[in-house]
Formats: structure tokens, sequence, C-alpha cells
């Protein structure tokens, strides 16, 4: 009898284990647990903005101070020469994405507010810019109220509509505004005359200025650029805050700005 028993109680010490190894192997990873299971890191960038993601027509890679941040984050999950996939969004685009999934993460000129941390986490600040307003020397503009009454090309979701809408009213002064999808379509629009004002944050601005074109005097509405993840996503976050930190400490950010004319 004592034999029965304990050869029942090894037989339940057994499936005891057996269940608990089960658990183990089955348990929820975490994000980061499973692009390293995929062994790749999926981004959302942008494609048009010159020097933080822009896609070079001559290799087809998209490349800029965003695209080297993303590298980065990604040899901390996944080691040297990460494999990385950079899909191209839009300030429309890039948070649906976020939601379904499709994207691990976004690091594309992404202004953090209060109300965007409602919808989605955002890392530690890595870029500050303002808000800057270019015009075509030819109509001669010289400040931000010469533009009372006139019609301003801003990009879909960006928050520089209502940057602009704060500082019209400080200047007392009335704007209309036609929305675009890309950078590109707004900056052919100035060209054309179908809008008189193309704005967006300063560094944008930059990788579109020709020499018919100039910028207003005025900045204003500080934008600080972080990058999102799904809301929850802990770990992947401290991965990403982890090495902007890093970067920022050993002062290699700043040369990773230098290097694509930001500073």
């Amino acid at each position: 009898m004592k034999k029965i028993i304990a050869i029942g109680a090894m037989a339940l010490l057994s499936a005891v284990a057996l269940f608990a190894n089960g658990t183990t192997e089955t348990a929820p990873k975490t994000e980061v647990d499973k692009i390293k299971a995929r062994g790749v890191f999926t981004v959302g960038c942008k494609e048009d903005v010159p020097n933080f993601g822009y896609k070079n027509i001559q290799t087809g890679k998209v490349e800029g101070f965003e695209i080297d941040l993303a590298n980065k984050i990604g040899e901390k999950i996944l080691g040297p020469n990460p494999k990385i996939d950079f899909v191209g969004v839009t300030a429309k685009t890039r948070g649906p994405l976020l939601d379904t999934g499709e994207l691990d993460a976004v690091v594309a000129t992404f202004t953090v507010t209060d109300e965007r941390r409602k919808s989605w986490d955002f890392s530690d600040i890595y870029y500050v810019d303002s808000v800057a307003v270019m015009v075509k020397k030819s109509n001669g503009f010289k400040s931000f109220k010469d533009l009372d009454g006139k019609t301003i090309g801003v990009a879909q979701s960006s928050t520089t509509k209502k940057s602009l809408e704060a500082e019209a009213q400080k200047e007392g002064i009335t704007l209309k505004y036609s929305e675009f999808a890309t950078y590109p379509e707004i900056k052919v629009a100035l060209d054309s005359g179908r809008i008189d004002a193309f704005s967006v944050d300063l560094s944008i601005l930059a990788g579109y200025m020709e020499d018919s074109c100039m910028l207003l005097p005025e900045r204003f509405a500080p934008q600080q650029y972080g990058a999102a993840v799904k809301k929850g996503n802990a770990a992947l976050l401290k991965v990403i805050n982890d090495t902007i930190e890093e970067l920022k400490a050993s002062g290699e950010l700043d040369k990773m700005q230098e290097n694509w004319h930001l500073k």
C-alpha cells in the first residue's frame, strides 16, 4: 500500500513539474521578446523629411537622424547589424499603424503632447524644434502678421494648425488652412500659388528651402520629439529610453544630429 502511495505521490509531483514547466514555456512574452523571436524590429519613419527620415532615390533606402536613432535602438534589442523594417508613415497614418500592431515603434518627428499621451506611450525627448513659416519671396510677406486672411498649407493630423491658431489669436489675425498628406505636396502647392505659406517645424522646412523661398522671422510653439509605442508597452519603452539616455550621456546623440545638419 505504501508503495502505491509513493508511486502516486511521485506521479503527482511529476505532473506538477510538467505543468509548471509548461506554464513557463507558454507564459506571455514582452514585446521586446517577440521582436527578438522574429529577428526584425519594425519601425514607422518619415520618408519625406530631409535629415530626419528621407528616401534616397538612388539607393531606395531611408536615411537621416531618426533612422540612425532607430538603428541604435535595434542594436540594443537584436545586437550588431540589426534587421529593421522601416515603414514609411505620415502624420496621419503613424498612430493607426501603431494601434493595429503593424509597427513596433514610431520614430517620425512625432511631437509629444498631453492629448497624444492618452493614446500612445512616448519616450524621453530626443529633439526639440519650433514651428516656422515658409513663403515665396515674390509674395512680399515680411512677418507673420502679413498673413492675415491668407491660406496656410499644413500636414494632416499634425500639431501645426493648432500652434498657428494660437499664434494668430495673439497677433489678432485670421488664417485659412489647406491640409495635405505629405510635405512635398504642400511645397508643390506653395510653388503653384494654391496656398500662401507652408508651415511645419523649422528643421523640416529647412529640407525644402530654395532660393525662391524665405522663412518668416517668427518662431513659436516648441515641438518636442519622442518615439512612440503602443500604450502599455513598457518593455520596449524602457529599451528606447535607455538607448536615448546612453546616447545623450556619451555625446553621441549630439554628433548624430550634427551629422545631419540639425545643430
